[in-house]
Parts: structure tokens; C-alpha cells; sequence
């Protein structure tokens, strides 16, 4: 993977963290957090979808529209995930 296919997975994810938490106002963590969130979630989403065989393992980081979707998805999930269980130990 090249740094550019990283750099558009990383600004993909916290895109998808940001419209995550703009959708879901109750597991929303800040601006700052949602970003932080959504950077994790897309790095991680495609890389595991690659190891999964899930797409062209060549291609993952790259700028081809299915990696960019991943790791967008990537990042509202991993929002999702982190603000559900940040709402479960608040109470």
C-alpha cells in the first residue's frame, strides 16, 4: 500500500465517522472524536477486509471507489461501536 491509498483510507474513515455522528446524535463523541474514531475504523476496516479476501487485496488503500466506501463504512462502524459502549458505562 502505498502512503496516498493510506492517506484516503484515514481521511475516508473520519469522514464516515463524522457523518456517523452527525446521523446518530446519541452516540455522537465531538467532532475531534468522531474523526479520531472514524481514522481508526477506516485503517482498520480495510485492512481486515483484505485479510478477509473481501475485494482486490492489491487494490485495498488504493483510490478505487470500492476502498474508499470500505474504510468509510469502517468509520461509522467503529463510531458506533465505540459510542454504544462509551453510552453503556456513562450510566
Amino acid at each position: 500500500m502505498d502512503l496516498t491509498g493510506l492517506a484516503v483510507q484515514l481521511i475516508s474513515g473520519a469522514v464516515g465517522g463524522n457523518v456517523a455522528g452527525g446521523l446518530f446524535k446519541n452516540i455522537s463523541l465531538g467532532t475531534l472524536g468522531n474523526s479520531i474514531a472514524g481514522i481508526g475504523g477506516g485503517g482498520l476496516g480495510g485492512q481486515i477486509l483484505s485479510m478477509l479476501g473481501v475485494g482486490d487485496a492489491e487494490a485495498a488503500g488504493s483510490l478505487d471507489l470500492s476502498s474508499i466506501l470500505t474504510s468509510v463504512a469502517g468509520g461509522g462502524v467503529l463510531l458506533a461501536v465505540v459510542g454504544v459502549v462509551k453510552k453503556l458505562f456513562s450510566k
